[in-house]
């Protein structure tokens, strides 16, 4: 065999290792981030759910008379910041991250204090059509729990793959970013706090 072969397959070697290389991770990330986008679509599906419901609890509320206009109002507006606020999958801020978790919390929030003032509404209380939309609700705030856990589940083994090394050597290069997790929702540490006037009935 003639010497000037000798680094021609050497470097041959090396070129398709470093190939075969690239291609394994591309796939691997692509596959990964795929998951990602479909746990995420199962987040946002979750919310959505509540959202809908939301509409009919509180078409179902306003037909108490003198229910707590100001509590309605939250609701509503809060429900409107919280289908108004997107996020593209496949580019995932921490910033935008944390905006959807504000919405979201402000409407869990904003909805906790109506679901605690219907107590003072017997009439509401013994509503089938309130209560069974109270259950759904109980019911999806399980499910959305689930599908954040589940989205933290899918980005871990995406963020590995990309950060361990050599891997995030070609990470930058391919465009693959890491994804931030979901936080619990700022206060969620602390109860709600529901303070209506009952003297100004």
């Amino acid at each position: 065999m003639k010497k000037w072969l000798i680094p021609v397959i050497i470097l041959a070697v090396i070129a398709f290792g470093l190939y075969k290389w690239g291609v394994g991770f591309n796939n691997t990330a692509v596959k990964l981030n795929e998951n990602v986008s479909e746990a995420w679509g199962n987040v946002q599906t979750s919310y959505q759910r509540r959202n809908d419901l939301i509409g009919n609890l509180v078409n179902t509320v306003k037909g108490a008379a003198d229910f707590e206009r100001t509590t309605l109002n939250e609701v509503i507006e809060a429900r409107a910041k919280a289908t108004s606020t997107t996020i593209d999958p496949s580019n995932i801020t921490p910033e935008q991250l944390k905006q959807f978790n504000e919405v979201q919390g402000g409407l869990s929030s904003s909805l906790s204090k109506l679901l605690v003032s219907v107590e003072r509404y017997p009439e509401l209380k013994a509503n089938q059509n309130f209560l069974k939309l109270q259950d759904e609700l109980t019911s999806t705030e399980n499910t959305i729990q689930t599908a954040r856990v589940r989205y933290n589940e899918a980005i871990k083994p995406y963020n590995n793959h990309i950060k361990t090394f050599p891997n995030s050597l070609l990470a930058g290069l391919l465009h693959f970013e890491s994804k931030p997790y979901f936080d619990a929702e700022a206060g969620a540490e602390r109860p709600v706090d529901v303070d209506f006037d009952f003297n100004n009935k």
